[in-house]
C-alpha cells in the first residue's frame, strides 16, 4: 500500500470482485442469449467496472456512455444533471445500465426515467455495489456484484474527489 492510500481499509478484494464480474456476465450471457444488447456505462464511476463486464460477454454487444453528476465530496448534493447522453439511437434495443454505485437511488432513478423516454425493447440495470441502507427510493437493480453497509467506498472505479480511482479493490475511505 502506498503512503497516499494509507488510510484505505480494503473491503472487496480485487479476486472477489472479478469473480462476481464474471458471475454477472455469465447471467446476462444466459439472460439475452441470441439477442444483441447495448451496454450503457454511467461515467466515470463504472468504466472500470463496465470495461471487466463487457470482456466477458459473449453475446452481441456494444458499449455506450452517459454521464450525471449528483456528488460534492462524499455526499450526493440529491439534484442530478446531464453532462453526456448516448449518442446512437436506442429505439428497439435491449439496454443495460451498468452503474458503479446505488446509493440514494436518485440518480439512477433519473437515468431509468430518462432511457424510458427511449422507446427500449427491454431496459436492466447492473450495478457493481446497492447500499440499501441509503436509498431514498426503491431501485429494480436486475444485476447486482454486492449489497453493502452505509460507508464510503473508493476504488475499482469509485473515487474521493477523482482519487483512488485505480485501485484493484475497493476500499472504505478513512479506514
Amino acid at each position: 500500500m502506498t503512503q497516499s492510500n494509507a488510510s484505505i481499509g480494503e473491503f472487496i478484494s480485487e479476486a472477489k470482485i472479478q469473480a462476481r464480474v464474471k458471475e454477472l456476465a455469465a447471467m446476462i450471457n444466459k439472460d439475452y442469449a441470441g439477442q444483441e444488447v447495448i451496454i450503457v456505462g454511467v461515467l466515470n464511476g463504472s468504466f472500470i467496472f463496465c470495461a471487466d463486464l463487457f470482456r466477458h460477454l459473449t453475446i452481441p454487444c456494444q458499449i455506450e456512455f452517459v454521464s450525471l453528476s449528483s456528488y460534492e465530496g462524499t455526499e450526493s448534493s440529491g439534484e442530478v444533471s446531464f453532462r453526456m447522453d448516448v449518442k446512437q439511437s436506442l429505439v428497439g434495443k435491449n439496454v443495460i445500465l451498468v452503474e458503479d454505485i446505488v446509493d440514494t437511488g436518485l440518480t439512477i432513478t433519473f437515468l431509468l426515467k430518462h432511457m424510458k423516454l427511449k422507446n427500449l425493447k427491454s431496459l436492466k440495470l447492473c450495478s457493481l455495489l446497492l447500499k440499501r441502507a441509503r436509498l431514498k427510493v426503491e431501485v429494480p437493480v436486475d444485476y447486482l456484484g454486492f449489497d453493502i453497509e452505509d460507508k464510503f467506498v473508493i476504488g475499482y472505479g469509485l473515487d474521493f474527489d477523482g482519487r483512488y480511482r485505480e485501485l484493484p479493490y475497493i476500499g472504505v475511505y478513512g479506514e
